[in-house]
């Protein structure tokens, strides 16, 4: 024998006893349930007798079987090169009609005739029917789904000795009509290998490989103990969740947010790698809450025996670590049992917070066709270059009108920001005001002393922009005049004096719904802070930390508002560093609770919002977005296609499930779905599987190391 042919045979060896190991991972032989009898690319027929069925505790609608013609404990060697040498992964969809399963049928029915009556036997009972009919009719057959096949292939495909390494591919390749295969169920340990199942390539794209325990499965809500598959853990990796979109859908009080719950902590942990191989990653994480139960300690989140599992208590999964350096809270109002709450208010007055503010008020009224009020929305306060004197004199007049149409809504103004206006108002105008003939002609006057003060209150500068916007409009007041001699002076720009954007401002004083609108704005307004609430939490999270949002106090209008301006400070910092070619972009994971309250509904084709946007782009800027609520059918159809990782509870009605069939394998759940309503039963599709995997979720415990 040469040296290249030794070499060959202790490879071709290697690999047998290899194959052989793996196979004995898959398929034991007390597990063997029956006969694959009929197969086509999509579905395969199984024949199974009831001693068989019962000896391996049943064979559940929707229970994971699988087949092959390779049994490991007797074949001598286990060529993983051959076509057959592979395990085909089935899924139990209903039970299949026999051929003879009329005949069965005529049988059972004249014997169960016979013992009619008779409360002590049953049509089976020994003497009622011959052992060898009982046996025969003891054969029935179940339809399945092929979810794909599990084959050995080289873990390096340019090294001949390279270890064998299990793949799965998601259909079958060729199949034999007359070639029979062995059916086995899982036994646990094989049944944690299937579901658990993740490929060799895929793993190193993987930015942690560290796994947390999200259950156990669950096959069905008769979830009997007994059947050989209890405690089959279902393990998840939070890395699948970065830079993609989650979906959490089922009905009030079926797990939602216990599952979230899973997420967030998981992804928090990543933080304290166990695996020497991963680097820490400390994701910066922010909840939209709008029931307040993840910002606060509540009833649920009790153990039983008073210890308190709020998810804000995280950081308490490692000793010696500070709350404010891992969880930080916002919210519109104070908290008694929350004192370091941060509150989600703006300085409206501030120069650097008039677009900001602006945009928070635009935001309210994004939907009123009210023409004052689209002509108010149009005005936007960027400033001028200083050089430009008559452009800047322009904008400080829009700024104080806008300032004074604050006030008056009743905006609280700072005590360091006054009204100034002073070189606004030149005397020719005030002299058109006092000289006024008109039927207001008092009015106009008592503008124009106000005009001449130096030193007004806002609430005096706003009722003569009130009264300067009447006088505009009068036309016999002599505004016109006034106008005409203005753009026609001698080295005069040309341009009227009121411009578009300042008449649009003063204009809302005649309505007083308008101001009163504008105010619906005031529980986002302080008059104490200098700082942006938006920007600070985008520090929080490129520090690392767990955001949580408490909306349970605040107006939906204001909610929404003011999630979407986080999301967009997120979205448009992370795109800049893009942009810019920065490699070091913040990993920002962002939770949406109730989703149908902020998300674009399903019916919205509006592809510019900023949560379409972020579904659509946010992987490239590292943002990832886990959204959760009742209904499938209330979420816009582009966040849906750009969903990865779904976690699917009880829905009750069809219109939902046939939208849910619509992604992966939810089809064959359908039914499930729609009649189980037991607490925590999920149907699981992450980035990793490839098939969705019911699921009965743990209980969330901030101190289990999962």
């Amino acid at each position: 024998m040469s040296i290249q042919q030794g070499i060959n045979q202790h490879n071709e060896n290697k690999h047998d006893s290899q194959a052989k190991n793996w196979f004995q991972k898959l398929v034991q032989e007390q597990q063997y349930i029956g006969e694959l009898y009929s197969i086509n690319y999509e579905t395969a027929r199984v024949i199974i007798h009831d001693y068989q069925k019962n000896k391996v505790g049943g064979v559940p609608s929707l229970s994971f079987l699988i087949a092959t013609r390779v049994n490991p404990y007797i074949d001598e060697n286990v060529d993983f090169q051959r076509e057959d040498t592979s395990v085909i992964l089935l899924r139990v969809m209903d039970a299949a009609q026999l051929p003879q399963e009329k005949e069965n049928e005529r049988i059972r029915t004249e014997v169960a005739q016979r013992v009619s009556g008779e409360s002590d036997k049953h049509w089976d009972t020994d003497g009622v029917m011959d052992a060898k009919t009982r046996n025969l009719l003891s054969f029935a057959a179940v339809e399945c789904r092929i979810i794909g096949t599990f084959y050995l292939d080289l873990q390096h495909q340019d090294q001949t000795d390279s270890d064998l390494i299990l793949r799965f591919g998601c259909d079958i390749s060729n199949y034999y009509p007359n070639k029979g295969l062995k059916v086995y169920k899982p036994n646990a340990k094989a049944l944690e290998t299937i579901v658990n199942y993740t490929d060799f390539s895929n793993q190193s794209d993987l930015r942690s490989k560290a796994r947390v325990q999200l259950g156990n499965v669950r096959y069905a809500s008769t979830n009997r103990r007994f059947q050989q598959i209890d405690n089959v853990k279902v393990s998840i990796y939070p890395s699948d969740l970065l830079s993609q979109k989650s979906a959490v859908f089922g009905m009030t009080r079926t797990g939602k947010s216990n599952t979230t719950k899973i997420i967030a902590k998981s992804i928090y942990e990543l933080r304290y790698p166990q695996n020497g191989e991963d680097s820490p990653l400390k994701i910066g994480q922010i909840i939209f809450d709008p029931n307040g139960e993840y910002a606060n300690e509540n009833a649920q989140d009790t153990d039983g025996k008073g210890n308190v599992n709020a998810l804000k208590n995280v950081y308490q999964v490692r000793k010696g670590v500070e709350k404010k350096d891992e969880v930080v809270t916002y919210g519109i109002t104070a908290h008694p049992n929350d004192p370091d709450r941060k509150l989600m208010l703006l300085n409206f007055y501030l120069e650097d917070n008039l677009q900001i503010g602006k945009e928070i008020i635009n935001s309210l009224f994004s939907e009123d066709n009210t023409n004052y009020i689209k002509n108010f929305l149009q005005v936007s306060f960027e400033k001028p270059d200083a050089n430009d004197r008559s452009a800047l004199t322009r904008y400080n007049r829009r700024v104080v009108a806008y300032r004074a149409v604050l006030n008056r809504a009743g905006f609280q103004a700072p005590t360091n920001i006054s009204p100034y206006i002073k070189g606004l108002f030149n005397k020719e105008l005030i002299g058109a005001l006092r000289d006024s003939q008109s039927d207001n002609a008092a009015d106009y006057q008592s503008a124009a002393q106000i005009l001449e003060n130096q030193n007004p209150n806002w609430s005096q500068v706003a009722n003569a922009f009130e009264i300067l916007d009447k006088f505009i409009r009068d036309g016999k007041s002599g505004y016109q005049q006034f106008e005409s001699n203005y753009v026609n002076r001698k080295d005069g720009s040309g341009e009227r004096w009121a411009d578009e954007d300042f008449k649009k401002i003063i204009g809302i004083f005649q309505y007083a719904n308008g101001v009163r609108k504008i105010g619906k704005a005031i529980p986002q307004h302080t008059h104490t802070t200098s700082s942006d609430y938006a920007e600070d939490i985008y520090k929080d999270l490129v520090s690392g930390k767990l955001v949580i949002i408490d909306q349970s106090s605040g107006e939906p209008e204001i909610n929404k508002s003011s999630a979407e301006r986080i999301m967009w400070v997120i979205f448009r910092k992370n795109q800049a560093l893009f942009r810019e070619g920065k490699t070091d972009i913040p990993d920002i994971m962002v939770y949406i609770e109730e989703a149908h309250n902020l998300l674009p509904s399903g019916s919205d084709l509006d592809t510019s919002n900023v949560w379409v946007r972020t579904a659509k782009e946010g992987a490239k800027y590292c943002i990832g977005m886990a959204y959760s609520t009742q209904e499938v059918s209330s979420i816009q159809k582009n966040i849906l296609k750009n969903t990865a990782n779904w976690f699917i509870g009880h829905l009750n009605n069809t219109d939902e499930t046939k939208e849910l069939c619509k992604y992966y394998d939810f089809a064959d759940f359908e039914q499930s779905i729609c009649r189980t309503q037991d607490k925590g039963f999920l149907r699981v599709k992450t980035l990793s599987n490839y098939f969705v995997i019911p699921v009965q979720v743990k209980k969330f415990d901030v101190t289990d190391k999962g």
